[in-house]
């Protein structure tokens, strides 16, 4: 096979499988949510209830594709599409097994923080767009949030990328041959996960659409496909940052005996069962005490793992 036509294989086979995942997530997050709190969860449309995503999706395909007579309708439309691109072009740069990767960039760190940076466009312009108060207040809300987490986002990387001698991701996995950096670089995974949190609004950083204090926040006037858009992309978000905890600190694709994509897959399956049990055991802070948390305890504890991990290297030569 040809260079080219081996890239449009990757390309096609990682968006296929992308999209695949985020679908199981609805009902794989329903499922463990039900056991968690002890009750079954989706147990009636097919085997275990897993036809009721595909429910679900008939649902959002078939509902009103409602625009609000008072929203600017080109802004609305477009605020969707944002995050679903954004992160699915941050996925370009995550090797998922040795060859297995659509593009090795020298700056794949870096491209993956620009990346998750342009997503808090989608959350603000569908706020602003809905020209509701309370579709506003939330994306104000997540602006603050996403930008101010962004900080501590990069920080927690730098470590990283101080002991692998590289942005690229793929030089950071052969860096772990060894050692997985979850062990150096234990203050900056506890950063980046927190980070991770928040970047993707997910609970207890949930504050943007928190129900029950602005209705659902900046996706208050969407319907159909275009929240369902809200949606998938919340779920590529999570993946994402499970996959690029994996890749960073768990060694990535590394591991005996199963082939490189197995572990790649297992390890990040784990990690994204974690996102979901937070929603079941951690209740939603005050938006002040979030701000205050991340400026007070997060970036002291980012400046602290990048500077003693720069005086280390340093000291070794």
């Amino acid at each position: 096979m040809t260079e080219p036509l081996r890239s449009i294989a990757v390309i096609l086979l990682v968006l296929f499988g992308l999209l695949t995942v985020a679908a199981l997530l609805v009902w794989l997050e329903r499922r463990l949510l039900g056991r968690w709190q002890e009750r079954y969860g989706p147990n009636r449309l097919g085997p275990f209830g897993l036809f009721q995503t595909v429910a679900d999706t008939i649902k959002l395909l078939t509902k009103e594709d409602w625009v609000p007579p008072f929203a600017d309708k080109p802004v609305f439309v477009i605020a969707p599409a944002v995050i679903m691109v954004t992160v699915l072009m941050a996925f370009a740069i995550v090797p998922f097994a040795p060859g297995l990767q659509v593009v090795d960039l020298n700056i794949g760190v870096l491209f993956f923080l620009g990346m998750s940076s342009l997503g808090v466009y989608s959350v603000v312009l569908a706020g602003w767009s809905s020209d509701n108060k309370y579709a506003l207040i939330g994306s104000l809300r997540a602006a603050a949030q996403m930008l101010a987490y962004e900080v501590f986002m990069g920080l927690s990387l730098m470590g990283v990328v101080i002991l692998a001698g590289s942005f690229s991701l793929v030089r950071i996995v052969d860096a772990q041959r060894g050692l997985w950096f979850c062990v150096p670089q234990i203050l900056g995974l506890i950063v980046f996960a927190n980070a991770g949190l928040a970047e993707t609004r997910r609970l207890p950083f949930d504050l943007p659409e928190a129900e029950s204090e602005i209705v659902a926040g900046y996706h208050s006037e969407y319907s159909g496909m275009k929240f369902g858009m809200f949606f998938i992309g919340e779920y590529l978000g999570v993946t994402l940052i499970s996959a690029m905890v994996v890749t960073l600190f768990f060694g990535g694709w590394r591991g005996p005996w199963l082939p490189p994509v197995v572990w790649f897959a297992l390890k990040t399956f784990v990690l994204v069962c974690g996102f979901i049990l937070l929603r079941a055991t951690l209740p939603r802070p005050r938006f002040d005490q979030l701000m205050a948390y991340g400026w007070t305890v997060m970036l002291p504890l980012a400046l602290v793992n990048l500077v003693v991990t720069g005086a280390i290297v340093l000291a070794r030569g």
